[in-house]
């Protein structure tokens, strides 16, 4: 007889999420074998979903949505994603990432930690792992961070893809997250990723002093209709600026800082040093 596990939807967001596709798929009389090709994953990814050993994803969502006819309906599976993927996220970033996945152009400047559109997934468990040791989040939290950093970057693999321009922060080349093994994957990352071109990776040196620019990380979206977005967050939340008068000198300031920072092979070549160990 098979053992199933007891759930308990009131736990958490996921639990009721793993919870609620159980009852659906038993409603129903399918097993995880019978769901697992209606919605494209695996029997053994659907009791992960459902016994909260692995997050579900917007592509989970949607396509349980639509095996189980809840598309559109104010119970679907995809409105719980959001609600339950925006719990973990600062107020105003759920908006800005809508804008993200349409935007032509982004640019991005942050000062610490590595943009997380360039993390890679060991990185960015490591930085949202360290909030939870803080007591900032909890773990499913946290995993629900990584989960949702993988789909960001997944939206930008697209037939046309958006110019991405990154300004670092020395810093954040010397923030040591997650061990050496983890920061030189990380640091290997950078470099693939300024090979491609539609990625602009440079770095502002320490010697920029009192002219660097933000101090703040910054995000600028330019749409398809060349308006810009704004992004900028404090230690509370995160804000979302449309307004020309407020972007359009954040826009200018960010082009002032890329002509300061090291050229695009110069940058590459500090971080090649660093993973090498070179001096």
């Amino acid at each position: 007889m098979v053992n199933i596990k007891e759930l308990n939807p009131g736990s958490s967001p996921r639990a009721a999420f793993g919870a609620r596709i159980r009852k659906y798929r038993t409603d129903r009389g399918w097993s995880q074998d019978v769901l697992a090709p209606k919605i494209g994953y695996s029997s053994q990814h659907i009791s992960a979903v459902e016994t909260v050993r692995k997050p579900p994803t917007l592509r989970f969502a949607r396509n349980s949505d639509q095996a189980f006819g809840t598309t559109g309906t104010a119970d679907s599976f995809e409105r719980e994603f959001a609600e339950l993927r925006n719990g973990s996220l600062k107020e105003g970033f759920p908006e800005y990432v809508g804008y993200e996945g349409r935007a032509v152009e982004i640019r991005l400047f942050d000062v610490g930690l590595i943009p997380g559109l360039l993390q890679t997934p060991d990185y960015a468990r490591a930085v949202a792992y360290g909030s939870v040791e803080r007591g900032a989040i909890t773990y499913e939290q946290a995993d629900e961070r990584v989960a949702f950093l993988e789909e960001r970057q997944e939206a930008l693999v697209r037939s046309q893809p958006p110019m991405v321009f990154v300004v670092m922060d020395e810093s954040c080349l010397h923030q040591a997250v997650g061990g050496w093994e983890v920061m030189s994957a990380q640091l290997r990352r950078l470099e693939e990723m300024a090979a491609r071109p539609n990625w602009i990776i440079q770095v502002a040196p320490f010697s920029l002093g009192a002219r660097r620019a933000f101090y703040l990380p910054v995000n600028l979206l330019t749409m398809a209709d060349r308006s810009i977005i704004a992004y900028a967050e404090s230690q509370a939340q995160g804000y979302v600026e449309r307004q020309t008068s407020v972007v359009a000198p954040m826009f200018t300031t960010y082009h002032q800082m890329q002509g300061e920072s090291l050229s695009k092979a110069a940058s590459v070549a500090k971080i090649s040093k660093l993973r090498k160990g070179t001096p």
